[in-house]
């Protein structure tokens, strides 16, 4: 789906890096190790890329290393668009709506490469002691912090503009993997 909307595998496969590795920088040739791509079609790209002003470069010991422009106006949603079309978090939701009904989920914390205090926030119904056990098997090395809610408390929470809720909801940060509620909660979230 990607390949066709932005054009080239080549690309595709550059965003991908990039975004979902924004503090790190990389070059050409070792680009063309980690995504078995042409180093012409890369460089063409990257070029691209830099002349558009999503990455910015810099050489350092006769080698160009490119990163991702933080002041790119686009940053945001390009990094949404990929973040939502990643495989791992398709993967993710998948398993995770096996355990149950799930109205709401939303990444944040070790998923998206930032520190917060929650990792994992369901709304629907799954049992927590499911859940742990899914985490555990899927993640073993990881400590994932999660929260679960149900339906009506979500709803209700909102209502009472709930610190916790507020905040998770602003979090810039935070991915929306899935959303049944925006219906029910109306002008109550601005930006579900």
């Amino acid at each position: 789906m990607l390949k066709k909307i932005f054009g080239s595998g080549a690309r595709v496969k550059l965003f991908k890096q990039f975004l979902l590795n924004q503090n790190d920088e990389f070059f050409i040739r070792e680009l063309t190790r980690i995504l078995d791509e042409q180093i012409n079609s890369l460089r063409r790209e990257l070029e691209n890329l830099e002349r558009i002003g999503l990455l910015k470069s810099k050489e350092r010991n006769r080698k160009k290393y490119y990163q991702i422009n933080p002041h790119f106006s686009l940053l945001p949603e390009l990094t949404s668009i990929i973040r939502k079309t990643d495989e791992s978090n398709q993967l993710l939701l998948k398993n995770l709506s096996k355990l149950g009904d799930i109205d709401l989920l939303i990444l944040n914390g070790q998923f998206m490469n930032n520190e917060n205090e929650l990792d994992l926030f369901l709304v629907g119904t799954i049992e927590s002691s499911r859940l742990e056990v899914f985490l555990e098997e899927m993640f073993p090395k990881k400590d994932i912090k999660y929260g679960i809610m149900t339906r009506e408390d979500f709803l209700y929470r909102i209502t009472l503009k709930d610190k916790f809720v507020q905040t998770l909801l602003a979090d810039k940060n935070s991915l929306i993997l899935k959303n049944k509620l925006k219906k029910d909660t109306g002008v109550l979230i601005k930006g579900l």
